[in-house]
């Protein structure tokens, strides 16, 4: 069983408010967590804080192999936690990936293949 440790929404319409939990790959957005580790409010005002997360619980999860988000992993960036570097490699790797698709487009590339091998196949069909 693959866990991810993401964002459920919740809260109003124009009123967002989202928890914070690890789920099951599988399980939709809004599913049933397996663990809720706390909530982010972005909307918060005043005293309230606008994160709250069990950094410990965070810890344990992403050593028995459960993957944060992008926007998890920045949360607990800002608590001074470090993550593993197998996801240090991935942010690095989808990054990488990125750059190199960018560039493939501009030099008119299509995973590897030209426009016009392209365009021929297309035509001889």
């Amino acid at each position: 069983m693959s866990t991810v440790i993401r964002l459920t929404r919740g809260g109003r319409r124009n009123a967002p408010f989202f928890r914070i939990g690890v789920y099951d790959t599988q399980t939709r957005r809004d599913g049933r967590a397996i663990e809720n580790l706390g909530f982010y409010n972005p909307l918060a005002k005043g005293d309230g804080p606008q994160v709250n997360l069990d950094v410990e619980r965070a810890k344990y999860w992403i050593s028995v192999g459960a993957k944060p988000s992008e926007t998890v992993a920045s949360f607990l960036a800002r608590q001074e936690v470090t993550l593993g570097e197998s996801a240090k490699n991935r942010a690095r790797n989808q990054a990488r990936s990125k750059k190199r698709l960018a560039a493939e487009k501009k030099s008119g590339k299509v995973h590897g293949k030209t426009k016009a091998k392209e365009k021929a196949k297309a035509t001889s069909k």
